[in-house]
């Protein structure tokens, strides 16, 4: 029997303690062993437990979010998961506190219908498990240094893209020499996606990317990538086109898919039920990528727990698309790309700093 998934929760509300709590301590495999009301608390406690990971509210009395977690990571480094209001305030801390070493960001836990809370509750305990299997280490400043690990709570894909774009046996693309990139990442990808797009020249090719993150925080993620990177970087929007030198990053709690019309590439951002136990879901861009792009297609899987895009990214090669997976010692968590390894749906597999140029070399080859 595995050991569970130990979790101290750090939250000023003793509601969203609560509910963390009853959350995670229903799964078979996590546990709940303290709750913090501010970080002088989980200092204190941190003396005495030893935790797999830390759930961290940004704003709470006597010491913020952020301060505690560069502490953490200075001296004592853990998985630390952002847990945040949908404040537009508290979008960009997350963001900033990303930047300072924590491995994902989820919305603080609320009442809802019964399918927001079963949606919730298995979106918390992912993202619970894709911090435990990652791996983080001391460096100043806070900054994640990853080292690579095989997921060790693998948990089943429920639906999936059929859903949202049902499948189709064959491909065909009217020919065009505009061609279209299609990033997928979750836990260790916002970092990665940084790196990736900040090495890019302004003409790159458009670029669509599904970043596993709660709404409201993929805008401050795309407004801060946008300060930081020659191309244009924002959140998409439904009808956007896809174009050279722009990156459209997929809004939180929303598929998007890839459509075109005659030469134009647009992106459609559409409702659904979680795919592969995501919203937005890799594999929905990668089966639309390869309905509409086709062999013009270049697909990159970044790091990341779990399987979602492995299946759409075989869809793209059998397309004709040409596939580059993020390899195991770069990534924060070696789930998604090694999955798409196993199922036979790339050819590269490469360092984080080494996609951009192979993507470009591709493209050009293509053009």
């Amino acid at each position: 029997m595995k050991d569970k998934i130990k979790v101290l929760v750090v939250d000023d509300s003793a509601v969203v303690r609560q509910s963390m709590t009853e959350i995670l301590n229903s799964t078979d495999d996590i546990e709940v062993i303290g709750v913090a009301r501010d970080p002088l608390v989980a200092a204190d406690k941190l003396k005495t437990v030893k935790p797999d990971v830390i759930t961290l509210d940004i704003e709470m009395p006597r010491m913020d979010g952020i301060t505690f977690l560069r502490q953490v990571m200075s001296t004592n480094p853990l998985p630390v998961i952002i847990c945040s209001s949908q404040a537009e305030s508290n979008s960009q801390n997350a963001i900033n506190a990303l930047e300072a070493g924590a491995v994902d960001i989820i919305r603080k836990p609320k009442l809802g219908t019964k399918q927001f809370i079963e949606e919730s509750k298995i979106i918390i305990s992912d993202a619970v498990r894709s911090a435990a299997a990652s791996r983080v280490s001391r460096k100043s400043g806070g900054t994640i240094t990853p080292t690579a690990v095989m997921d060790k709570h693998r948990v089943a894909p429920k639906l999936t893209a059929d859903v949202i774009i049902p499948g189709q046996a064959n491909y065909k693309v009217i020919e065009t020499t505009e061609k279209v990139v299609s990033v997928g990442a979750s836990t260790g990808g916002t970092e990665a996606l940084k790196l990736f797009l900040e090495s890019l020249p302004a003409n790159s090719p458009g670029i669509v990317i599904v970043q596993h993150m709660p709404e409201k925080f993929t805008r401050s993620f795309a407004e801060r990538l946008n300060t930081l990177c020659a191309i244009t970087v924002k959140e998409a929007e439904n009808n956007d086109t896809v174009l050279r030198g722009h990156a459209l990053i997929a809004p939180g709690n929303k598929h998007m898919l890839l459509k075109r019309s005659g030469a134009r590439y647009y992106v459609e951002i559409k409702d659904g039920p979680l795919v592969s136990r995501h919203r937005p879901s890799v594999d929905v861009l990668f089966r639309s990528t390869a309905r509409y792009a086709g062999k013009n297609a270049i697909g990159i899987i970044m790091t990341g727990m779990g399987d979602d895009g492995a299946a759409g990214m075989l869809e793209m090669k059998q397309a004709g698309a040409y596939n580059i997976a993020q390899d195991e010692a770069s990534c924060v968590v070696y789930g998604m790309p090694n999955e798409a390894v196993k199922k036979g749906g790339v050819d590269n597999i490469l360092p984080l700093t080494k996609i951009a140029q192979d993507m470009l070399r591709e493209a050009m080859i293509k053009s």
